[in-house]
């Protein structure tokens, strides 16, 4: 198993855009230092607790400032972005990475959002706008030949040579293409079909346990339907972590400090105008005004000491049927930073070598070996 994080970035509205674009660069900085596989960055344009709307800005400046971690956008938004524009941009993002960029893409699940660039999400029409969005970034990464893509949404075109020395000649680094990876939530996520179908890299957020084991049932569904066997190691699990000493200071340090507070004023309001506070409950009889910070951290969260932290990973491990990288969900620590970076240390220090040997199918290939 690897350790990785998934940041929306979420900040409190009161602070400046530059501050928390400086906090979750200096994040990305430790996670580099501590060994962390990857990082993810989220786009949104409607939402003052999740204040960033362009990802590439952030994941080209951290590219400077890091050397081994892989770092991308988590995702971009296909609706709202021109695909022959985002295809040079991410193709030139890749070459400057040398080779260290994930593509990560989102259908866009806030109506906020929906409304500031009219399109009708409720009707599935970002689904549809990001499908073919990807189709034509695909096409112009791999057609050798000039093309005309009149599609639903989008008219382009790779045109031939003009005047002897004038072409499309943007290509990303990594061939055939960075690794895509596709977040999803509801239990049967488009774009989580579109991850097995298409072989990317899913990732299932924040849920109980029990709810995101069904996350997997719609990448075989996108898998059975073109022939493919999905791997249960590209799976990412997006997870609220928090590790300290004890159990105790970690509830403290998170339920009572800016994890609980995010939680309670912006994302469980916001599940809850989803409907989804269902998936966040172990038992339905539990009552919604009962699904606050402090139920989320018994039931849902990874928190506590090492030995409860490795204890709940395996466990979470067990119920989902196994996945390949648990993605740290990120928090704005700015008042206390060195507690978010004793929490990350504990994690890659006490906790990532006891839980290595989790690998799906691992047992089958020692034994074929």
């Amino acid at each position: 198993m690897q350790f990785g994080y998934f940041t929306m970035p979420s900040h409190p509205p009161e602070r400046s855009l530059k501050d928390g674009h400086e906090w979750d660069l200096q994040v990305i900085r430790w996670l580099d230092e501590l060994g962390y596989a990857e990082c993810w960055i989220g786009e949104h344009h409607t939402a003052p607790w999740e204040p960033h709307p362009s990802p590439d800005l952030l994941v080209a400046q951290a590219l400077m400032q890091t050397r081994n971690i892989r770092l991308g956008p988590g995702g971009f938004l296909l609706p709202y972005h021109h695909p022959a524009e985002l295809a040079n941009r991410v193709a030139m993002l890749d070459n400057i990475s040398g080779g260290r960029l994930n593509f990560g893409i989102a259908a866009s699940g806030l109506p906020s959002d929906w409304a500031m660039f009219n399109v009708d999400g409720m009707s599935g029409v970002n689904r549809d706008m990001t499908r073919e969005a990807l189709e034509i970034i695909l096409k112009l990464w791999s057609s050798p030949e000039p093309f005309d893509f009149k599609g639903k949404y989008w008219h382009v075109t790779k045109p031939d040579t003009m005047f002897g020395f004038l072409k499309p000649h943007i290509r990303p680094l990594q061939q055939p293409h960075p690794p895509i990876g596709v977040a999803g939530l509801s239990k049967n996520s488009d774009t989580l079909k579109l991850a097995g179908e298409k072989g990317f890299l899913p990732m299932s957020l924040n849920l109980n346990p029990a709810y995101v084991a069904s996350h997997w049932e719609a990448v075989e569904i996108g898998a059975a339907k073109v022939g493919r066997t999905p791997d249960r190691n590209q799976w990412r699990l997006v997870r609220e972590v928090y590790v300290a000493d004890t159990d105790a200071e970690a509830m403290k340090l998170s339920v009572g400090s800016h994890m609980g507070r995010m939680m309670r004023e912006y994302f469980l309001p916001l599940l809850a105008q989803f409907g989804f506070f269902e998936y966040l409950k172990h038992d339905a009889a539990v009552a919604d005004s009962d699904v606050t910070p402090e139920y989320c951290a018994e039931h849902n969260w990874i928190v506590g000491s090492p030995d409860t932290v490795v204890e709940k990973i395996e466990r979470i491990y067990h119920e989902v049927g196994g996945f390949g990288q648990l993605l740290v969900f990120g928090f704005d620590y700015v008042e206390n930073p060195q507690a978010w970076r004793r929490s990350l240390e504990l994690l890659s220090t006490e906790v990532m070598p006891r839980v290595k040997h989790l690998v799906p199918g691992g047992a089958k290939r020692l034994a074929a070996e």
